[in-house]
């Protein structure tokens, strides 16, 4: 038997005889820490002081005996023996969680925090709206929405629910697909004047272009039977959709934009669809969520509300082929 094999057995023994309510404390803390990967993230997660993490990783290490963990001014890793012990504290943590949801799904009208981070031009264009009538449907649910272009470590911030326009492939995640967002390629009236309106694929290279930065530089169209690609140049790029469209419509360029987005400002003189006639290809939007979280009544009423809801607006808004 291996030094640490004897180890976590003696530990497993211990707790079978001994395991107090402050020793469970300080297991569920110390499955915070691995989880945020500091103690300032559970910390915050936890609604305690950073010393008083510390301190109950402290002394649950000195009441093992082992050290669970190696730290430095700018990182934590897991010990062997800190490794096998996470995997029960977590599952203990994951237990009370399941607890706590399964009171607040017998509860007749659903309660509570739901942390939501989303980006700040699909939030304030379509979540915003939804999120209003979800909020008439269920009073007593506190939504803390932070509106970000960034991708959030929604682990490691506490986020219940993250709006994403890609499944991205984090770990412990799941996605669900909520509508699908149609794109075409606009300039202003401004640019066309100076510059001419592109009448084939192939003119689109010629042109100045803003640029989101999270998109490709070749841009994909599809014409009857016919693909194109097409790889174009940035004069401009940032990593905000609304301000690559302020940038569209003050001139600079072309810029593939989605309809829901570009409809208002066609209509207002401010926006020109060009090649009409081609088809680029669709957004997907996810709603991504910690694995094992559709437990929780408030978070699937609010899936199940966004899925229904967020296509039906999207329609209404979307810019028709003239």
């Amino acid at each position: 038997m291996s030094y640490t094999s004897s180890i976590i057995d003696t530990i497993k023994d211990y707790g079978l005889m001994a395991l107090s309510f402050e020793q469970l404390k300080s297991m569920v803390v110390f499955a915070q820490v691995v989880r945020q990967g500091s103690f300032s993230g559970a910390a915050r997660q936890l609604d305690l002081t950073r010393a008083v993490v510390s301190y109950h990783v402290k002394k649950l290490e000195l009441h093992l005996g082992v050290k669970l963990l190696n730290r430095s001014t700018r990182s934590l890793a897991l010990t062997e023996v800190g490794e096998a012990y996470y995997e029960s504290c977590n599952v203990i943590a994951e237990q009370a969680n399941a607890a706590q949801q399964k009171i607040d799904n017998f509860k007749s009208e659903p309660e509570g925090l739901l942390k939501i981070t989303c980006p700040i031009n699909v939030g304030l264009q379509l979540m915003v709206p939804t999120l209003n009538q979800f909020c008439h449907l269920y009073p007593k649910i506190e939504l803390d929405i932070h509106f970000t272009d960034d991708v959030v470590n929604i682990m490691q911030a506490g986020i219940d629910l993250a709006i994403r326009g890609a499944p991205l492939p984090d770990s412990g995640l799941q996605a669900l697909h909520l509508l699908t967002l149609s794109t075409s390629i606009y300039a202003s009236p401004e640019y066309i004047g100076k510059y001419g309106k592109p009448i084939s694929p192939l003119d689109l290279e010629k042109h100045k272009w803003v640029m989101h930065q999270t998109n490709s530089r070749i841009i994909e169209l599809k014409k009857d039977s016919r693909s194109y690609s097409v790889k174009v140049k940035g004069i401009i790029s940032t990593n905000n959709a609304t301000s690559r469209t302020a940038f569209v419509e003050g001139g600079h360029g072309l810029g593939r934009i989605p309809n829901y987005d570009a409809k208002p400002k066609v209509t207002s003189g401010t926006l020109v669809r060009v090649l009409e006639d081609y088809e680029l290809p669709d957004i997907n939007v996810y709603a991504v969520f910690p694995s094992g979280t559709t437990s929780s009544k408030k978070l699937r009423l609010l899936l199940d509300f966004l899925k229904d809801a967020l296509p039906y607006l999207n329609i209404i808004s979307q810019i028709k082929s003239s």
